[in-house]
């Protein structure tokens, strides 16, 4: 087995830590998947210029992977360092009662220590009851395209940034319909 299949293997089984995480919601393991300001980043253009080459500006002096992780939620802006990104994570797990995810047209790529995972979030969720008490409240479907990017640390593979948008999907109703002229 090659080494890059080994990479593919340990991207996937990461990605997967993250869904499942959330659809459990245990906040400490979604922390533990992120970056944290212990790892620091290093571009292809540090090395470069590092061997007198010119090298290409990534990331300022200093800022560790933490201050530059980001994400973005469907209809949510860019959110942008650590403590907002996993804030924004607290948040959701405590409104949503129910969250599962069915991952499908999933895709991962590795380049040296950076890894870029693209798949379609077909998510199925519930929030609380209607009235106090009962069962869980109405059951939500979206379809989401996210892209998930990780560095490889010491401590194994991590998320640098997540982006979902939603898909628009065409209804019943505009299926017929033709553009007028």
């Amino acid at each position: 087995m090659t080494a890059a299949r080994t990479d593919v293997e340990q991207v996937q089984l990461a990605n997967t830590a993250f869904y499942e995480a959330l659809e459990r919601g245990d906040f400490d393991e979604v922390s533990d998947l992120w970056l944290d300001s212990e790892d620091t980043l290093e571009s292809a253009g540090d090395a470069e210029e590092a061997e007198g080459g010119e090298g290409t500006e990534s990331a300022r002096d200093g800022e560790t992977a933490g201050d530059a992780v980001s994400c973005v939620h469907p209809g949510w802006p860019v959110l942008t360092g650590r403590g907002e990104v996993l804030r924004s994570y607290a948040l959701i797990m405590a409104n949503t009662e129910y969250i599962q995810f069915f991952l499908t047209d999933l895709k991962v790529g590795v380049a040296g220590d950076t890894a870029l995972v693209t798949c379609t979030e077909n998510i199925l969720s519930g929030g609380p009851p209607p009235e106090a008490g009962g069962e869980l409240g109405p059951l939500v479907g979206q379809l989401v395209v996210a892209t998930n990017v990780f560095r490889r640390t010491p401590d194994g593979w991590k998320l640098w940034s997540h982006h979902a948008s939603p898909v628009l999907a065409e209804t019943d109703d505009e299926e017929g319909e033709e553009t007028p002229t």
